[in-house]
């Protein structure tokens, strides 16, 4: 499939899983647990649309929507390598990274501003802080001590804009990023493997 048609199909698949999912049942399980229950629900909406894929594009699409659903989106693939020393969005569809002292522009982009602002939002929200048109430039740190500076209209003329420099060498993710004491879906918990329903309509 085209890349422009992957894009679009996986926006699809990602809006059709949004409205089957019960975000509150989610977030009372533990990580492994959720992950493979909503692994699952992908698999059946992209068998549900019918649409050719390869083994290879079907991987890719769960992957993006499982670090969607738990993470920080398009971030967690470059948060797992730990020979990037730095990740700076100028927008959108404009990332760099820093790996071995070299800044390269990479092939990651958000699917609007919007998807942007939502991601940054949930990085500073996690430690209490916020980000808005009356608090456009926000401070804050990841886990590993890697500290986030990011910036949104109508102080940023075009489009939300995010720099993280990074301190850890761990492999980070959302798992640890969202990790916690309180039991979230996120969290390292432990449990046996089971079938768990995450559907609006399923039970627990």
């Amino acid at each position: 499939m085209e890349e422009l048609n992957l894009q679009k199909f996986k926006v699809d698949v990602h809006r059709s899983l949004l409205s089957k999912l019960d975000l509150e049942k989610l977030s009372r399980v533990n990580s492994e647990q959720a992950r493979q229950a909503v692994a699952s629900m992908i698999s059946e909406v992209i068998s549900s649309q019918k649409v050719p894929l390869s083994y290879g594009e079907q991987q890719k699409i769960e992957s993006d929507l499982l670090d969607e659903v738990f993470g920080l989106g398009p971030l967690e693939p470059l948060l797992r390598d730990p020979k990037i020393s730095d990740i700076l969005i100028n927008s959108k569809d404009h990332v760099f990274i820093e790996r071995g002292g070299i800044l390269e522009r990479i092939d990651v982009s958000f699917r609007s501003d919007a998807h942007l602002l939502q991601i940054i939002d949930r990085i500073v929200s996690r430690v209490g802080r916020r980000v808005d048109e009356s608090s456009p430039m926000v401070d804050a740190r990841l886990p590993d001590g890697s500290r986030v500076n990011a910036i949104i209209p109508p102080l940023a003329l075009d489009g939300p804009s995010m720099s993280i420099r990074r301190f850890g060498t761990g492999p980070g993710g959302a798992e640890e990023y969202f990790g916690g004491d309180d039991g979230s879906a996120c969290g390292r918990g432990q449990g046996s493997h089971q079938h768990l329903d995450f559907g609006r309509n399923g039970r627990r």
